[in-house]
């Protein structure tokens, strides 16, 4: 295959892949899997493994890519001729003929089956279920029914809030205290921290999109896309200013249950403050007068910043630091610190439980 040729092919199936969509969702997942109270993180001298495994964290980014890639190729295959009647669509790659459905299809499988094998063997099958079935949900649920209700946003809503899950889920895995099950990564007390996660990428979604799609609401109309920016415009206002406020008490969550620190609570808050007012202006306005672009530059914005500033803000990062580089641990604390663990470990708790017992006995 010539030079040029491989380059366009290489070039279409990354515009398949929807690539800065997948980045940020690929963000999503390695953040919920980074936020996981490891152990490790806050007592590096009471375990040979210093961390949660970067080889695991290697197969949970490109498998969640992947599944992405492939998501997001079939959404393209199956509305080829109402991509054409939008401006936002016209120009992806099966609508301009730059590959036709077949060979399409071809990408959405090889990529939907690296990925979830990926998830699979890399990482473990709690997370290659949720893979696949983010596959199924965007397009074979959410991608049909954007033509029959406008119920499909919330729909998406949920595809999106899945990845931070399959992070946590990740994580949760290499600490595992069972059997390792689905119950035990995603129903124990012990997996709150990814579903609090997994709730503020669902309610973000709504100010995002609902502000996005309100400048092009005429061609979601034209192309028979049923959304609530053309359907009811009063409650797509009215819904992207609720989910916007309930930003405030997922992140107030996090730190509730020591996902993170006290300093997250100001600084998401701050972060939060900004989209709800920008929200609140797009639900006065209805959407005229700027409010509308003023709220989706907000919730381009918001997600990133609150994303790492729980990284930041993680539970115990900075008491670890800082104790270390001031050798405010000695030998004796350290051999203490050995023995509780091992004694956790010994009995079978969770490793949220002993870091929990941990930093509340050193505050």
């Amino acid at each position: 295959m010539p030079a040029a040729s491989l380059r366009r092919l290489l070039t279409t199936c990354l515009s398949l892949s929807k690539p800065r969509l997948s980045f940020l969702i690929v963000l999503t997942t390695a953040t919920a899997y980074s936020l996981y109270p490891v152990p490790a993180l806050l007592l590096p001298t009471t375990t040979t493994s210093p961390s949660l495994s970067a080889l695991t964290l290697v197969f949970l980014t490109a498998g969640t890519a992947l599944c992405c890639s492939s998501a997001n190729a079939l959404n393209m295959l199956l509305e080829p001729q109402h991509d054409a009647k939008m401006s936002r669509t016209r120009n992806r790659p099966i609508v301009r003929g730059l590959i036709g459905k077949q060979g399409a299809l071809v990408f959405a499988a090889v990529a939907g089956a690296l990925g979830i094998g990926s998830l699979w063997f890399g990482v473990n099958p709690t997370v290659a279920f949720l893979g696949g079935l983010n596959i199924f949900l965007y397009a074979g649920v959410y991608t049909p029914m954007k033509r029959i209700s406008v119920l499909n946003t919330w729909v998406g809503a949920v595809v999106g809030g899945i990845p931070p899950l399959m992070g946590w889920a990740a994580a949760a895995g290499q600490s595992a205290t069972g059997s390792g099950e689905w119950k035990e990564l995603l129903l124990s007390e012990e997996s709150i921290g990814g579903w609090l996660l997994a709730g503020l990428l669902f309610a973000w979604q709504f100010p995002h999109f609902n502000s996005l799609s309100w400048p092009i609401r005429e061609e979601y109309k034209n192309a028979g896309y049923r959304m609530l920016v053309w359907t009811n415009a009063r409650m797509n206002g009215r819904v992207a200013l609720r989910y916007a406020i309930l930003c405030f008490p997922i992140c107030a969550g996090l730190w509730w249950f020591q996902i993170t620190d006290q300093g997250f609570l100001v600084t998401s808050s701050v972060v939060n403050a900004w989209m709800v007012r920008e929200a609140w202006d797009f639900w006065r306005k209805e959407g005229h007068k700027g409010s509308a672009r003023g709220l989706f530059w907000a919730s381009v914005w918001h997600l990133p910043v609150v994303m790492v500033l729980a990284m930041v803000h993680k539970k115990g990062l900075w008491e670890g630091i800082w104790k270390r580089l001031n050798g405010e641990i000695d030998e004796d604390e350290d051999a203490w610190m050995e023995d509780e663990v091992a004694q956790a470990r010994e009995s079978n708790r969770h490793p949220l439980h002993v870091v929990r017992d941990l930093t509340s006995a050193n505050t």
